[in-house]
């Protein structure tokens, strides 16, 4: 369980950010997560577990008719359903045919995992916003997953020790001091492991007998950790839109239905996604820049104020509140934070030159983001027709026949 977060940032500064009303996150072993999921999904008797690499979707006339797939034994199999749920993740080899992907990779996360650790709080993870951007969060009792973000479309390899090198040299130096000898032990432990920090808009085709969920859909910088709330909250969406429905086989009407879906994820999609891309650009970024050391020293600052202040943005990072116009009003809030702090109490000329920068500079990070994510779709769905979609009319005899 995760209670709150500390935010440390340079010359020793720190805050204690917490969940808003009483509410807690969770960290966890990913593998063993999903394994648990599936396994729950076979315990139901309704359900056949087969599993397999899926190799491609099999269309027919311009509709999916089920997945080819290897099973262990490399014997190729094909599956059939009148719905296919794509949600294979950020690899995805199967978005291509549904979708079109643009991907962008601004750095990579190098991950060690913690232990022999004595942490004076316990439940607590870290946001460490220094000249590298470092997460780490409890997965278990007695381990901590910290990732460290590494800039770039290249990394130091890990194969002749340069990663470890960069790791103890750059990054530990950067770490709070209850965590850098747990975190010498695990580079020197070598168990490293880098995964390519992945963002891409969700621009799906619309599709008959298929649909795309998670991050084969729509990813966003991994630095808030957002990609499962992403992917849970698409679940629990797509379950409900789903439930009035027992007859899967019309996949024209059936797809022109969950066209609403796309519409109804924009509200915790777009918090998380916009959220995580501009604390990753705001906190990669170089000091040198006056105008941008100074939106990370306001950024920083607003989160200390506490209250309404670091809970709302806490509510809208974790998904409880996904009120896209609460995320615009904080985002515009810090701005003006920002600003203030240059020209109060007495703005000089050398002042309000850098404030008129850092203007540009916030509008320069907000609004291709607000772009990607779609204006109209955000502020205003019930401007858009998919938003009235309603499921088709069905027989009350008719029995579900997708799976």
């Amino acid at each position: 369980i995760v209670f709150s977060f500390a935010a440390v940032h340079k010359d020793g500064k720190r805050t204690a950010i917490s969940y808003p009303a009483n509410a807690s996150g969770r960290g966890f072993h990913n593998g063993r997560f999903i394994q648990k999921l599936r396994e729950k999904a076979a315990s139901l008797p309704n359900v056949k577990l087969d599993q397999g690499t899926v190799t491609s979707l099999v269309e027919e006339n311009g509709t999916i008719k089920g997945v080819l797939y290897k099973t262990k034994a490399g014997q190729e199999l094909a599956a059939s359903a009148s719905l296919t749920i794509v949600c294979d993740g950020c690899f995805s080899n199967l978005r291509r045919n549904l979708c079109n992907p643009k991907i962008e990779v601004p750095s990579y996360f190098v991950g060690l995992v913690l232990e022999n650790y004595n942490l004076p709080y316990a439940n607590r993870a870290y946001f460490i916003l220094k000249d590298t951007i470092v997460i780490a969060y409890p997965i278990s009792s007695n381990e901590i997953r910290c990732l460290v973000d590494v800039p770039g479309s290249k990394q130091p390899p890990i194969s002749n020790g340069e990663m470890a090198s960069y790791l103890k040299t750059v990054v530990a130096p950067q770490m709070p001091p209850e965590l850098y000898n747990a975190f010498i032990c695990a580079i020197d432990k070598g168990n490293i492991r880098t995964m390519p920090n992945r963002i891409m808009p969700a621009s799906p085709y619309a599709t008959p007998g298929a649909f795309m969920i998670g991050d084969s859909l729509n990813m966003r910088h991994a630095v808030t950790g957002g990609g499962m709330t992403v992917g849970l909250s698409d679940v629990v969406l797509l379950r409900d839109l789903l439930r009035p429905l027992n007859d899967l086989s019309d996949g024209a009407a059936i797809c022109k239905y969950l066209e609403s879906f796309y519409i109804l994820r924009k509200p915790t999609a777009f918090a998380i996604n916009t959220l995580a891309s501009t604390l990753h650009t705001v906190f990669s970024s170089s000091d040198q820049d006056p105008s941008r050391k100074e939106m990370k020293e306001a950024f920083f600052n607003y989160l200390s104020l506490g209250g309404v202040f670091s809970e709302g943005l806490m509510a809208l990072l974790s998904g409880l509140n996904p009120d896209p116009l609460s995320l615009v009003f904080h985002c515009f809030a810090m701005l003006a934070y920002a600003v203030g702090r240059l020209l109060l109490p007495f703005p000089t000329p050398k002042r309000m030159c850098i404030a008129a920068k850092l203007i540009l500079v916030g509008s320069g990070i907000i609004f291709p983001i607000l772009k990607a994510e779609g204006i109209r779709a955000t502020f205003l769905p019930a401007t858009m027709p998919a938003y009235y979609r309603t499921p088709p009319v069905q027989s009350t005899d008719d029995r579900e026949t997708g799976k």
